[in-house]
């Protein structure tokens, strides 16, 4: 029961993560890029603000649980290998959350301030990088995602 919770609580916190991406990628940026730049930026930036945070939430909770399902798999028994699967999930995902630290801790602060001086074209130059790095981020989490899949 535990282990299905932890499961749960770990899928539950990805696809807060990627449905984020899917959401501000293919949703929210065309429909703001209707707006004029000041308009435009200073949603971006506080949907982001929130988004981050949640992400942020989300990471805390992916850790602790996938730390915990691996510990319990490791406690099962003796012999215990980690498949490859999970391996390259344990990978991805690093390389994942290392990319949310460039984007909450560089990127977003560079919108933030470009936002705060009224720099448009700074804050234009900073979402791009952020929708660059979002785009990769997304595919790492599908890629995450279909490897777990095909190894189920």
């Amino acid at each position: 029961m535990l282990y299905a919770t932890l499961k749960a609580i770990h899928l539950l916190s990805l696809v807060v993560w990627l449905g984020g991406m899917v959401f501000a990628l293919f949703f929210l940026r065309p429909a703001a890029g209707t707006l004029a730049p000041p308009q435009r930026l200073v949603l971006m930036r506080d949907v982001l603000g929130r988004f981050l945070k949640a992400v942020g939430a989300s990471v805390v909770l992916l850790l602790l649980t996938g730390g915990a399902m691996l510990y319990i798999a490791l406690a099962g028994g003796a012999g215990f290998r980690m498949p490859m699967a999970w391996m390259l999930m344990v990978a991805l995902g690093a390389l994942m959350m290392a990319i949310f630290g460039h984007l909450q801790g560089a990127l977003y602060k560079r919108l933030v301030r470009a936002v705060a001086a009224s720099d448009w074209p700074a804050g234009g130059a900073a979402m791009e990088q952020i929708r660059v790095w979002v785009s990769v981020n997304l595919a790492l989490g599908v890629l995450i995602v279909l490897v777990m899949k095909l190894a189920v």
